[in-house]
């Protein structure tokens, strides 16, 4: 915790900046140690690793949506111009690409199923308010009251599902959807590591 004279830095602050970009910067020994070493895929397709994945998504989720972004990854001097590091820039695109579409798959699938979710909800508490009307027409009595009251909560907790799902989770989906799309186009620059 800062002290009471230390000035609070801002998220900003803790990036370098170069020509109005936000730098991303991962500092490398090896080639492969960006990547999943569990993934069979071939060398540029691979899924890069958990950890770099989470930095660069977290990096880009920090700053306001209209923030543009560079990714500088530093290897050593005699690796920058290998093969393996070549690879690297459609190896990170590749991966940012695909789990967009997982993301735009999932947003489907939430999507879809809100509105099933919707329609099944909204069907429950037609019916339950109907039910609840008849149950109001019989005799005035303690127990038709407690059931005509439970008809209408039970009604309404059937829309609790739809509302959950279509105003507040697909909305994080998208969110997520958006950022790898826009790392999925970051312009990448494969650098010697600062000496």
């Amino acid at each position: 915790m800062p002290l009471a004279s230390e000035p609070v830095r801002d998220i900003a602050s803790m990036y370098h900046r170069k020509d109005g970009q936000v730098l991303i910067e991962i500092k490398l020994t090896t080639v492969i140690q960006l990547f999943n070493s569990f993934d069979p895929a071939p060398f540029y397709e691979k899924e890069i690793d958990t950890e770099a994945e989470h930095y660069i998504v977290d990096t880009v989720r920090d700053f306001p949506a209209k923030t543009k972004f560079k990714i500088h990854i530093y290897l050593p001097p005699a690796l920058v111009l290998s093969e393996e590091a070549q690879k690297i820039i459609p190896a990170i695109h590749n991966h940012f690409q695909y789990k967009m579409l997982v993301a735009d798959r999932k947003f489907r699938a939430r999507f879809r199923f809100g509105r099933i979710t919707l329609a099944i909800g909204l069907s429950f508490l037609a019916v339950a308010l109907v039910s609840r009307q008849l149950v109001a027409t019989m005799a005035n009595h303690f127990l038709a009251e407690l059931l005509s009251d439970s008809l209408l909560i039970i009604g309404w907790a059937a829309m609790w599902e739809p509302i959950t799902v279509l105003l507040y989770e697909l909305w994080p989906i998208l969110r997520t959807k958006k950022i790898y799309e826009k790392i999925s186009t970051m312009e990448i620059d494969i650098l010697p590591m600062p000496g």
